[in-house]
């Protein structure tokens, strides 16, 4: 089943640039990354979604229902984490989370507790004392409490420490594994890597690439480090490298043997070649357009 479908969803603000084409489908159960750094229109893409702003043309779907028409359908079955929690003012945390379970006519009191607990939440407080990072856990609460089917998360891990974050994916992945769909947005791209099976790179409001993330990692090229130069040498085409006193790093992609051949005598007395890793490939789809390496 299709959880989330898209075609050719499109958001406009005038001159300014929301979101253009974009064509997207996520299954039943997926664990979905949806990366892209602040502006790329990931926040518009998840606002559009949920019904919160209207499209300027295109369609979407979510549980095959359309998200215009049959919205409070759709939203009785979704966790929502905005990227900036804000509250009433002057309501104790309690009371937010309350108000959350009211709305979807639910009794959340076992896994409200539950999250609560495993959050370090304290309910008395109001959530005018609450540091970013407690802001962070009551949207946590709030849209999980109910079990939904599907989670749509935009950048739910900033403002967390990093032992909250740790606990915030482990409940992800229970609830992962119980059959819920997970629709991940975020710049931390380790995040996306350790967590997700596909992901989509998004880039000045469309789509730069969709795919497994393992295959997103693929290149031909390789990180090359050479110790003992701090330069490279010019018979080799490279576009942009990293230097030290004594290194020199690289992404080379061309022929080895060639590159063995050049480097044969200089004074060279170490050299690692590596896999690069997704934050390296994800800025290549950022300065490149997303052409192969």
């Amino acid at each position: 089943m299709k959880v989330i479908e898209t075609k050719n969803l499109t958001k406009s603000y005038g001159k300014a640039r929301g979101i253009i084409d974009l064509n997207l489908t996520v299954n039943e159960g997926e664990f979905f990354g949806f990366i892209g750094p602040n502006g790329a229109g990931k926040s518009t893409t998840i606002r559009t979604l949920l019904g919160l702003i209207f499209p300027s043309s295109g369609e979407a779907k979510i549980f095959g229902k359309d998200i215009i028409k049959q919205k409070t359908e759709i939203l009785s079955d979704v966790g929502y984490m905005p990227s900036e929690a804000t509250f009433y003012s002057g309501m104790k945390v309690r009371d937010i989370i309350s108000l959350s379970a009211a709305l979807h006519k639910a009794d959340c009191s076992f896994e409200t507790a539950n999250l609560c607990e495993r959050l370090a939440l304290d309910t008395d407080k109001r959530v005018d004392e609450l540091s970013l990072g407690n802001r962070k856990k009551v949207s946590i609460v709030c849209a999980m409490q109910h079990k939904p089917r599907l989670y749509i998360l935009d950048e739910p891990t900033s403002g967390l420490d990093p032992l909250m974050q740790k606990e915030f994916f482990d409940i992800l992945k229970e609830r992962h594994a119980e059959g819920a769909t997970i629709f991940l947005s975020s710049h931390v791209l380790s995040e996306i890597q350790k967590n997700c099976s596909r992901a989509a790179i998004i880039r000045e409001g469309r789509i730069a690439a969709l795919d497994n993330v393992e295959n997103l990692s693929k290149t031909s090229a390789k990180r090359v480090t050479l110790h003992g130069i701090n330069y490279v040498p010019k018979q080799l085409s490279v576009k942009s490298a990293e230097a030290a006193q004594d290194y020199v790093s690289f992404l080379y992609s061309g022929n080895i043997k060639e590159l063995l051949d050049v480097l044969n005598g200089l004074p060279i007395y170490d050299m690692t070649i590596t896999e690069p890793d997704l934050e390296e490939i994800f800025m290549h789809y950022y300065e490149k357009g997303g052409k192969n390496i």
